[in-house]
């Protein structure tokens, strides 16, 4: 098992296949009326998040917790960081502090990576500025194959704003390396030139939501991140969901076994109505109840899986 997670592209199919596997049992956790496990007990988990996060710090938390170990939650707001603080100096501060493992968020491309190279426990990215989001790879790839039975050959579109979802990079990453064909949709202004070749050879690029559709195992929609955005990329909210937002017509369109997918927070109305979001074919909730069991495996083959 490697060290650190920090990017999709750091995990073979072989490595992969062992997480997914492993948060599949991890799973059965939930089931029980105690649902914690010993493995990570005196080990501490800190939850380094310099963004605003709901989701993922919580499930990172309750991961680290069902494993039994200590958890740190440190928030850059009310904190050194806002005195000015360097990333280097928080991490020898937690360093001293004898942190195993960081899961750190960033608004700055890389600064995992940075991490990395000055704590000597393990580094997870969860989500560093518009470059990439690993665990959330890994719980969508998770999702479908409990959903769909396998990953290898199945059709999935990422649809939305690609450039800047650090999402669809480590999906691009991740499923192309265990086998599943990747199309990623959008307005041109939003997909950037070339990122197809330069994440997985092979990966398409569409500009045309409704020719896709029929086509596809799994349709994973993007939210705008319009707190990113400092350009007009389209020419109004309507217009983007006219034109790339799903909604009942064209969720229809989708073949029988079809799922559809939203990484979360959701800007209903505008690239995913409630009637999708709320009906059978979505996993959003799935993803989320999922996503504890992935970051457990994760913290787990880290943390534990290495001394075994």
């Amino acid at each position: 098992m490697i060290k650190h997670l920090l990017s999709g592209g750091d995990l073979d199919a072989d490595t992969a296949t062992e997480i997914l596997d492993t948060a599949a049992e991890m799973a059965t956790v939930a089931g029980r009326e105690i649902k914690k496990l010993p493995a990570l007990r005196g080990r501490t988990v800190v939850n380094l998040f310099y963004e605003d996060s709901t989701r993922t710090r919580i499930s990172f938390e309750a991961a680290a917790k069902r494993l039994s170990a200590d958890v740190i939650n440190f928030s850059a707001k009310g904190s050194s960081v806002a005195k000015g603080e360097s990333l280097k100096d928080t991490a020898l501060t937690l360093q001293a502090m004898g942190a195993d493992a960081v899961v750190v968020r960033h608004p700055a491309s890389g600064a995992p990576h940075r991490l990395a190279n000055w704590v000597d426990g393990s580094v997870v990215n969860a989500g560093d500025g518009t470059h990439e989001h690993p665990t959330q790879a890994l719980l969508d790839a998770y999702t479908m194959r409990a959903r769909l039975g396998r990953l290898a050959g199945l059709s999935v579109a990422v649809v939305g704003d690609v450039l800047h979802s650090r999402v669809a990079r480590s999906n691009v990453l991740l499923l192309s390396t265990l086998g599943a064909k990747v199309t990623l949709v959008g307005p041109p202004t939003l997909i950037p030139v070339d990122i197809a070749g330069a994440l997985a050879p092979g990966t398409d690029v569409s500009y045309d939501l409704d020719s896709v559709l029929p086509n596809v195992d799994v349709v994973m929609m993007l939210r705008v991140q319009r707190e990113r955005m400092n350009d007009s990329y389209f020419p109004s909210a309507r217009e983007y969901a006219r034109r790339y937002g799903l909604d009942g017509p064209r969720m229809r369109r989708l073949p029988e076994h079809a799922i559809v997918m939203h990484p979360g927070p959701m800007n209903r109305g505008m690239e995913i109505t409630a009637e999708v979001a709320d009906s059978p074919r979505s996993t959003i909730v799935e993803q989320v109840t999922n996503g504890v069991s992935v970051r457990m495996a994760v913290l787990y083959l880290l943390l534990g899986g290495n001394n075994r």
